[in-house]
């Protein structure tokens, strides 16, 4: 799997659906908020980037609306049908 680094953390691209994933573009997206998250999603509704935190189940801070497992739903409720979209999950 591709990692990345940004801001001092790293990730691994788990999903990168059609190829989508911008590095230039996600530095210029991403806040400081994201990085107390374990997974950055990522979608693309009308070409303008959109990013939203996830939790792992296990972490502490986890809630049904930030719960990795609950991200397919999102996927299909949240984006917009047939939206590319890609997981970078942070390593360390």
């Amino acid at each position: 799997m591709e990692k990345i680094e940004t801001e001092g953390y790293l990730y691994e691209i788990i999903k990168n659906d059609r190829d989508c994933f911008n590095l230039s573009e996600f530095k210029e997206k991403v806040t400081d908020y994201f990085f107390e998250f374990d997974y950055i999603f990522g979608d693309y509704a009308y070409d303008k980037l959109r990013l939203k935190g996830y939790y792992d189940s296990k972490n502490e801070k986890v809630k049904e609306i930030n719960d990795i497992k609950f991200i397919d739903d999102y996927i299909k409720n949240y984006c917009v049908y047939g939206a590319k979209y890609f997981l970078l999950k942070k390593i360390k």
